[in-house]
């Protein structure tokens, strides 16, 4: 038997992939990254030279609606789950020590 001890994150996502994570195989067939040219031309977003909060990545955001879509979350429900569940963190791109995005401003 293994001592308790520190959780190797690799392992972990390991043994989600090999049980049928389904945000493995949603990754695998979409191309996030596609849809990259068309979020930013479509938020158009200032230039952040007034000051204020960092926009997020808009493929980030657009994963979350995803998310959202797919497991029929609110916002609130959708923050907690990207900051709690490895299975969002790993398909988000998100680390331990990352941030996800939050519903308020602030």
């Amino acid at each position: 038997m293994r001592q308790p001890g520190f959780v190797d994150p690799d392992e972990r996502y390991q043994l989600l992939s090999e049980n049928g994570d389904p945000l493995v195989k949603l990754a695998a067939l979409i191309d996030f990254e596609a849809f990259r040219p068309k979020l930013s031309t479509a938020l158009k977003r200032s230039d952040g030279s007034k000051g204020g909060r960092p926009h997020y990545n808009p493929v980030l955001m657009f994963k979350i609606l995803v998310l959202q879509t797919f497991y029929t979350l609110s916002d609130t429900a959708t923050e907690f789950q990207s900051r709690d569940r490895l299975s969002f963190m790993r398909f988000l791109g998100l680390g331990f020590e990352d941030a996800a995005p939050d519903r308020h401003p602030g």
